[in-house]
């Protein structure tokens, strides 16, 4: 996604009560720009560094994809830190001279390739990876936010999600008359058990052309061998098995045991650093804690709003307080498919950054561009939590406090003066006054 920026003069307003659906317009979505049915000008893949090796049977493997005409359905799977995401960089660099773009389904919700931590995303991608080691965040075509950072507490939302994406590919992008993209699924790396039996239910949905397995010298972590999810009378796909790579052939910190938790909070870092326009610069935790402190927020009237809450109940009394001081999944009911079990589509991610019960407002924090948020009428509220690295910043008051604190507070203390930059405004800093902030 690229930073957006926000004019001295714009007002933030409040975002808009939901249209009836009969006289709504279609939601706005982020569309790839649209490209005629023979594929652009070839783009050379990025050269690699010298300290990146590519194993031998690495590259066998992204040979053969790539010299698929039919434009394959590559399914990459194995056990967690095999190798999936690197693997799957690879391929699409090497796809996308032949193709110009590739799809790409993110199911990972723990360590999402481009997507932050919590969502399942596909992704229309049209240039190549220049880092293969680092997941850089992109603007998604279709995005569910599933709330968890693992599929285990509700299988079947997370299932529902994922068949729902490849669903909306196959019938946009390999429909008869389309471009016909190839697609690579990259998957999360737990196999075994339940975890097991979802990657047996994903095989089964999506029917890849090309399966590509991924085994480590462990070989109680790695999956069955063969054609495991096939019950027979199924057309058979290719099955190209491949090694883990050793230290010898890749460089080592991509073979390093992943920092999981600390991965996820840099990337929510990251995406909420879009608040901001690129001039700005935010290069310490302090920093953003500051410049988030300064955003005017958006009013949203409870009456605008839907809270659905993904993996727990709330009592009724208590839904407006239950969303304080969350990360929530931005969504629209329009926009939402009209299937046995519907999933909205979300646009994006927002704070709630307070509560105002009195007033009915809820103050909410987004990088999503304003046109985006017309129709948003649903907040998805699921487990993923703000980074404690925002929270918690030594000499900076977060603007998540509890209330007794934030009234000893004044405005020149919540809006940092020294940011330059048009987010800092003293006639919005009342806008949240009275809010029952955390």
């Amino acid at each position: 996604m690229k930073h957006r920026r926000r004019s001295k003069q714009q007002k933030l307003n409040s975002l808009p009560p939901p249209t009836p659906p009969a006289t709504r317009a279609p939601c706005p979505m982020p569309r790839p720009s649209a490209s005629p049915k023979s594929p652009p000008p070839a783009t050379p893949p990025p050269e690699q560094g010298p300290e990146v090796v590519v194993p031998e049977d690495w590259a066998l493997a992204t040979d053969a994809i790539s010299s698929d005409l039919s434009s394959p359905v590559v399914l990459v799977c194995g056990p967690s830190n095999s190798g999936k995401s690197t693997f799957t960089r690879l391929l699409l660099n090497k796809l996308l001279p032949s193709y110009g773009r590739v799809g790409y389904l993110d199911t990972d919700v723990g360590q999402p390739e481009f997507s932050p931590p919590g969502c399942l995303s596909l992704h229309i991608v049209d240039e190549a990876i220049t880092d293969m080691r680092n997941p850089v965040l992109r603007e998604a075509d279709r995005c569910c936010f599933y709330g968890d950072i693992s599929s285990k507490g509700d299988p079947e939302s997370y299932l529902n999600s994922l068949f729902l994406l490849y669903t909306y590919f196959i019938e946009k992008y390999r429909c008869p008359g389309s471009e016909m993209l190839p697609l690579i699924v990259n998957t999360p790396g737990w196999v075994k058990g339940t975890g097991f039996d979802m990657l047996v239910e994903m095989l089964r949905y999506i029917c890849p052309t090309i399966v590509v397995p991924i085994r480590t010298r462990m070989q109680r972590k790695n999956l069955p061998d063969g054609m495991f999810w096939l019950t027979g009378g199924e057309t058979e796909p290719k099955v190209i098995t491949i090694d883990a790579a050793s230290r010898d052939s890749l460089s080592k910190s991509s073979l390093k045991r992943k920092d999981g938790g600390g991965m996820r909070e840099r990337r929510l870092v990251e995406y909420f650093k879009q608040c901001f326009s690129s001039d700005i610069s935010l290069a310490t935790n302090k920093e953003l804690a500051y410049a988030l402190a300064s955003l005017p927020p958006y009013e949203v009237p409870f009456s605008d709003v839907t809270v659905m809450h993904l993996h727990c109940e709330v009592p009724r009394t208590e839904i407006w307080h239950s969303v304080n001081a969350t990360i929530v999944g931005l969504a629209s009911s329009c926009d939402t498919p009209a299937t046995a079990h519907a999933v909205p589509w979300c646009v994006g991610l927002g704070i709630v950054r307070g509560v105002d019960v009195q007033r009915g407002l809820l103050y909410v924090i987004t990088p999503v561009d304003v046109q985006h948020l017309q129709s948003v009428d649903l907040l998805l509220q699921g487990l993923i939590e703000i980074p404690r690295s925002v929270l918690q910043v030594k000499g900076c008051e977060s603007p998540y406090m509890s209330t007794n604190v934030r009234d000893k507070i004044t405005g020149k203390d919540l809006y940092a003066s020294n940011l330059n930059s048009p987010l800092s405004r003293q006639d919005d800093g009342d806008s949240d006054s009275g809010a029952d902030t955390m």
